[in-house]
C-alpha cells in the first residue's frame, strides 16, 4: 500500500530569526551536490550551508550565523534576495527542515526550490522590501510566520502579508503532502470508479 509523507501541522511558527544577509544563495550553497547520495532526510541538517558552515579542516566555523550559540533552535530564516535559485534539489528542503529550521522569509524565492520546499513541510515566505529590510538590521526579532492569516507578525510595524497557494496552504495546515490529500478523497475515487463502471455497463 501507497503510504503518504508524515509533515508537522503548520498553522503559526513562532521564532526569533537567524540571518543570512546574502543574496542569491543557490541550492549548491544549501547543500552541496557531493552530498545527494541519500535518500534518507535523517542527518542532513548537518549538510546544510556545509562549505560556510565548516572550516577546511571539518571545525565549525564560528563565525557562521547558524553556528552562532545564541542561534541554536530559532526556526525562521532570513535571507536576501533570491533565496533558492539554481538547480532543482528536493534535499535543499529536507536538509533545512533536518537543521532545525521551519521557515524562510526573502523578497524572492526561486519557484523550483518553493515548490519542492511546500511539498515538503519548508515554509517559503517573500515579502515587501521594506518589512524585509528591517527584518536583515534586527536579527534575532520575535516573529511568527502566520499560515492562516498569511502574514509575518512583526515586533513593531504592521504585519507583512505574503502570498501563497491555496492547495499548497491546505497540506501545510493539515499536516499533508499530495499524496495524502488523494488518500483523503479515497471514498469519492471509488465511488466515481463505481459510477464510471456503471455507465460502460450500461452503453
Amino acid at each position: 500500500m501507497i503510504a503518504a509523507a508524515t509533515m508537522e501541522k503548520i498553522t503559526r511558527i513562532a521564532s526569533r530569526t537567524v540571518v543570512l544577509n546574502i543574496d542569491n544563495i543557490d541550492t549548491d550553497q544549501i547543500i552541496p551536490a557531493r552530498f545527494l547520495t541519500t535518500t534518507k532526510r535523517e542527518g542532513l541538517g548537518d549538510m546544510a550551508f556545509h562549505d560556510w558552515r565548516y572550516s577546511g579542516d571539518g571545525q565549525l566555523n564560528p563565525d557562521f550565523a547558524l553556528n552562532r550559540k545564541e542561534n541554536q533552535g530559532r526556526a525562521i530564516l532570513v535571507a536576501g534576495d533570491n533565496f533558492g535559485c539554481g538547480s532543482s534539489r528536493e534535499h535543499a528542503p529536507w536538509a533545512l527542515l533536518d537543521s532545525g529550521l521551519r521557515a524562510v522569509i526573502s523578497t524572492r524565492i526561486a519557484d523550483i526550490f518553493r515548490s519542492n520546499s511546500l511539498k515538503n513541510g519548508f515554509v517559503p515566505v517573500v515579502i515587501d522590501p521594506q518589512p524585509h529590510r528591517w527584518l536583515l538590521d534586527n536579527p534575532g526579532a520575535e516573529v511568527v510566520v502566520d499560515l492562516e492569516q498569511a502574514r509575518v507578525e512583526l515586533p513593531e510595524g504592521p504585519p507583512a502579508p505574503f502570498e501563497i497557494e491555496r492547495f499548497a496552504r491546505y497540506c501545510l495546515m493539515n499536516g499533508i503532502d499530495q499524496l495524502g490529500y488523494l488518500l483523503r478523497q479515497q471514498e469519492r475515487i471509488d465511488e466515481w470508479e463505481r459510477q464510471r463502471a456503471r455507465r460502460r455497463q450500461r452503453a
